[in-house]
């Protein structure tokens, strides 16, 4: 009901603007730090397994084409051990068709096929935004399809960024949604992923600049984990980075691979903190 609403309030239609301009921040940001790399940079390793920097660039490239209602190329060769399933593979054939183009080939494609698709985001209705359809996260509003849009872009910048040694593109629009959509998973993380016993309080604090930073707690009330406003002092406190906050949330590293780096600062219950941070690698 609060959904419809939204849409017809014209809600969504703000919603699809915001992120409308997300899209276009880290889109922009992603071309311009791999503008003018050597051919050495564009096959760095990222994060993304069997992805190097310029495959980032050609799967993104591959879902807004897709998007724009273009079939998917016809690839026949191999696809890599890291292609599992039937939307891995759909994936992997755009990245795979590109591998053969050098990276500023691919990096002028994703410029212009980036501009092409705001313009087309910049020209929907109303009812357009409301439409509800398929999403990696089920049916939802047009909208909302959008900010996984730039959750997935965001990411996809950041394993860039990473294997460049080129940071950057935090403190912004699309680094804040991508935070938020991993925040507003932690409820299931603490309470149905790790199990948390009843009472439990997890304080998370993420550091960053601008609103990437938060600090907000989950307490697990009537067999519920959910955001809490209780002043009990915390059953564990979880400190990290917000990259790393999100690199946890959507798979790129594991709570051994952060602590390692000395990324996690724990106070409290070492056993619930283990398996807090062991369940978060959870998201696409």
């Amino acid at each position: 009901m609060a959904d419809n609403q939204a849409g017809q309030s014209g809600g969504w239609t703000a919603r699809g603007a915001v992120a409308t301009a997300a899209l276009a921040e880290t889109w922009g940001s992603l071309a311009e730090v791999c503008h003018d790399l050597s051919g050495s940079e564009w096959a760095l390793s990222t994060e993304c397994p069997g992805w190097d920097v310029k495959d980032q660039l050609s799967h993104l490239i591959g879902i807004e084409r897709m998007l724009m209602g273009e079939p998917t190329p016809e690839w026949d060769g191999p696809m890599g051990d890291h292609v599992k399933g039937d939307f891995a593979i759909l994936n992997e054939k755009w990245v795979a068709v590109r591998r053969a183009e050098s990276g500023s080939a691919v990096q002028a494609e994703f410029v212009g096929v980036t501009a092409n698709r705001l313009a087309q985001l910049g020209a929907l209705s109303e009812d357009a935004w409301a439409e509800v359809g398929f999403s990696p996260v089920g049916q939802v509003p047009y909208a909302e399809f959008m900010e996984v849009r730039v959750y997935d872009s965001w990411v996809h910048e950041q394993d860039a960024r990473r294997a460049l040694d080129r940071p950057g593109g935090s403190g912004g629009l699309a680094s804040r949604a991508s935070i938020d959509r991993v925040q507003a998973s932690m409820g299931y993380v603490v309470g149905k992923k790790a199990g948390a016993a009843e009472g439990t309080v997890v304080r998370f604090e993420i550091a960053g600049p601008g609103e990437d930073a938060r600090r907000f707690a989950i307490g697990v009330q009537d067999g519920r984990a959910k955001p809490t406003t209780d002043d009990r002092a915390p059953t564990v406190t979880l400190a990290l980075s917000s990259l790393d906050f999100v690199r946890l949330g959507c798979g790129r590293a594991t709570a051994s691979d952060v602590e390692a780096a000395g990324g996690i600062g724990v106070e409290g219950d070492a056993v619930t903190a283990e398996k807090v941070l062991g369940a978060m690698n959870f998201m696409f």
